[in-house]
């Protein structure tokens, strides 16, 4: 008989096989950063707040790399409102039916008429010093 498995070894084994492709990828810290195309430094500095899936053996940072597909497949931007449009149900604008544009008709009032609002004396219009 061989000697007995050491405890951590034989849960690893336990664990399922990974597939048809043999192995899963793993990366270093240095392949991970190329992979998500960012500096190294960076991250680490994520991986270790928990930001990017990824574990710390010893002093080395490992990263799976199906972990880094979904992680950056996460950031792919949403679907936003304005580019859904459905052919066919397109909603008329309840402007556009209107018969003519524009807005207020009224004028601003003119610097008199607020100095006669507010009380204040008017001051004298300026003289033009080119002209006699």
């Amino acid at each position: 008989m061989g000697k007995p498995e050491h405890p951590r070894v034989a849960a690893f084994s336990a664990l399922p096989s990974p597939g048809p492709s043999g192995g899963r990828k793993t990366h270093n810290l240095a392949g991970a950063a190329h992979f998500l195309r960012i500096h190294p430094e960076e991250l680490r500095q994520r991986a270790k707040a928990g930001r990017v899936p990824g574990a710390k053996i010893g002093r080395a940072w490992v990263f799976l790399e199906d972990d880094l597909v979904a992680y950056l497949r996460s950031h792919y931007p949403s679907p936003r409102q304005a580019l859904q449009v459905t052919l066919g149900k397109e909603v008329e604008c309840h402007l556009s039916n209107a018969t003519q544009s524009g807005g207020s008709k009224s004028e601003l009032p003119t610097e008199s008429e607020y100095a006669d609002l507010l009380g204040l004396e008017a001051k004298p219009s300026r003289r033009s010093t080119t002209t006699k």
